[in-house]
């Protein structure tokens, strides 16, 4: 069954349609395009795929959809990385969805799977028949045709899913007659298809005839044309085989002189497939619809070649600082603690259970409760030698510091607190980091002071032209207990500076002169009111410190019981503190480093317990309660904040 029209109604003006996207496109002049995955087969190639997928993120694709499995077989997969791809990647999706082997029981289903995934785009097919019969034929109680399940789709969910279908600008398997063909177009958009995308073609005049032919025949809504990049030459024959499609005669003149060259053909290939691209374009049709086979490299080829990003990559446009979820409702989301700032899909998955979430300010509407790491699976990924090849094996401090050192350098791609690697923002702080490290203070999350630079910034800009962004400087490190006493009396004799201190214990020391939030990121737009997209606050942080503290320890459990790297770094996640640092004046650029001048760890060679920490040379006081400051437990903050 479909949702009722009042819930309808209250989702759809959150809706982003792909035709609406196409739309801009050709309005713009600036050519939209899209990728196309599918289902991988094993779990490791599951994993492998949202890997790339969240790499492929930044090159700024309009939308992404995600196929069918043929006979419906791979469904559940199908529904699943939708879920992914909406929420936790932030992509606007299409789901496939066909009619082979689907009764109307299963078809309800995959459109609640999709509505409930936030997803408002549905690419309606007939479908392939299941490999084990030759002809295609309905299922008892099922849909026979593309257009039933087009009708079907609109008299559920009225104008909630924007409904794309198939278009053959050289005919399909069963059907060759071009006539017959835009008959059965047209009715599929009459019916409420809402924008065409056309299976895969080399032959860029007959697509160009064709798109001709559906104007004539008052077939008006946008048309994205299927591009199947060029990998090898034996898939690239392979393909336009299964696809029925025309190679121009240039092109296999081209290609078959190298063909035993994967390399040379992938190059050639990019230059083929971009020229035709530009072929389409010049005609008016501003979108490219990439059929990707789950590959990255070959479409980056070929989006390179067109200018539609550069070498590196062109990130998209952000309308915040961080990536958004796209899930059903967080599109309205716009405020989040910094310290998931290197662990999206962590922070996405500890609260994707809340009601509401933080719209203009982070306030009572939150849910209390982030999910129990456990119950969402936040510890670290990899196997025990996945993680112990690509971190080490640390005996001493130092190897831990220098782990941490090389992935500032990026000669790492990931560190346990960290996804990714480091990015262009932390670059003006990075010799600050780095020398930090060296001196065993090891630094989890920073950004750097920002003061008013244009939203059009290549690196720190994010929300709509013409405004102005502003950070204040952040910094996370864990610390030795002993140099925690100094640092916090350093912090305290400034006037700028507010922190949070905690262990794995819960023992909480702060400055912060309430539990509410502090903004460190704000931007100023035309005609908007101040937004105010990352904050630092009491409850999240310590949502934060169970994640980070669980990290380290699952870093830890890696290595052998009794081990030394096994103790050394349980012994940091046991005694060690994590703190972060805001300094509240956004004109300072390195305030915070300075509060570390003179502190270091001494003899970072030495096992744990003979590490001492020196604070210019000499031993600094225990720890004790510092006069002005609050000193909390978990348990405590949480009473007082829920009471």
């Amino acid at each position: 069954m479909g949702q009722s029209n009042a819930e309808l109604r209250r989702r759809r003006s959150h809706n982003m349609h792909i035709k609406d996207k196409l739309a801009e496109a050709h309005r713009s002049g600036k050519p939209a395009f899209s990728f196309e995955f599918f289902p991988p087969k094993t779990a490791q190639g599951v994993q492998n795929l949202y890997d790339r997928m969240d790499r492929m993120h930044d090159l700024g694709p309009s939308f992404i959809d995600v196929t069918w499995g043929a006979g419906g077989s791979q469904s559940d997969l199908t529904c699943e990385m939708v879920n992914v791809a909406q929420t936790v990647y932030g992509f606007e999706t299409c789901m496939h969805l066909t009619c082979t082997d689907m009764e109307r029981e299963k078809v309800d289903g995959a459109l609640n799977a999709a509505y409930k995934a936030g997803c408002t785009n549905i690419l309606a097919l007939r479908g392939d028949p299941p490999r084990d019969k030759e002809k295609w034929q309905a299922v008892e109680g099922g849909f026979r045709y593309a257009l039933d399940l087009v009708k079907y789709i609109k008299e559920q969910y009225g104008d909630h899913f924007d409904i794309g279908v198939a278009g053959y600008p050289e005919g399909c398997d069963d059907e060759q007659d071009s006539d017959v063909l835009m008959d059965h177009l047209k009715q599929k958009v009459d019916a409420g298809g809402t924008f065409i995308v056309t299976q895969m073609f080399y032959d860029v005049d007959n697509f160009l005839n064709w798109v001709d032919k559906c104007r004539a025949n008052g077939i008006n809504v946008p048309i994205v044309p299927g591009i199947m990049p060029i990998q090898t030459h034996a898939a690239f024959l392979r393909r336009a085989k299964w696809s029925n499609c025309h190679i121009p005669q240039h092109w296999i003149d081209a290609l078959e002189p190298i063909k035993n060259d994967d390399a040379a053909v992938r190059e050639v290939g990019k230059g083929l497939v971009a020229e035709m691209c530009r072929r389409i374009m010049e005609h008016g049709v501003m979108a490219l619809h990439f059929y990707t086979m789950n590959l990255a490299q070959s479409t980056k080829m070929v989006l390179e070649e067109l200018g539609l990003i550069s070498r590196e990559g062109t990130p998209t446009k952000k309308p915040l600082p961080w990536r958004q979820s796209l899930g059903l409702s967080r599109r309205e989301e716009d405020v989040r603690p910094v310290f998931w700032k290197n662990r999206h899909k962590s922070y996405v998955a500890r609260t994707q259970d809340w009601d509401e979430f933080p719209n203009g300010r982070w306030g009572d509407s939150r849910s209390p409760a982030f999910g129990e790491l456990d119950a969402y699976g936040i510890g670290l990924k990899g196997t025990n030698e996945q993680n112990v090849k690509l971190w080490g094996k640390p005996e001493a401090l130092r190897d831990i510091a220098d782990t941490f050192v090389r992935f500032l350098k990026n000669d790492l791609k990931s560190l346990p607190w960290s996804e990714a690697p480091v990015t262009d923002e932390a670059q003006p702080i990075i010799s600050d980091l780095i020398d930090l490290n060296r001196r065993g203070l090891l630094t989890i999350t920073s950004q750097p002071s920002v003061n008013g630079v244009e939203s059009s910034h290549p690196v720190h800009g994010w929300g709509p032209s013409g405004g102005y962004v502003y950070q204040k400087a952040y910094l996370e490190l864990l610390i030795s207990p002993s140099l925690l006493t100094e640092l916090i009396e350093r912090i305290e004799q400034t006037q700028t500076m507010t922190f949070y201190a905690v262990n794995k214990a819960g023992d909480l020391r702060t400055n912060a002169p309430s539990d509410g939030p502090n903004a460190v990121t704000w931007g100023v737009f035309p005609g908007k009111e101040i937004v105010q997209p990352t904050i630092v606050e009491t409850i999240s942080f310590l949502a934060w410190k169970d994640e980070a503290f669980r990290l380290g320890t699952d870093w830890a459990n890696c290595h052998p019981a009794g081990s030394p790297s096994r103790q050394l770094i349980e012994g940091i996640m046991n005694d060690w503190y994590l703190i972060n640092i805001v300094d509240n004046d956004f004109h300072s650029t390195r305030g915070i480093f300075g509060l570390f001048n003179g502190l270091q760890v001494e003899n970072l060679d030495g096992p744990l317990e003979r590490i001492k920490p020196m604070i210019n040379g000499h031993a600094p006081k225990p720890i004790a309660e510092l006069n002005g400051m609050h000193k909390k437990t978990d348990e405590k903050v949480f009473a007082e904040v829920l009471n």
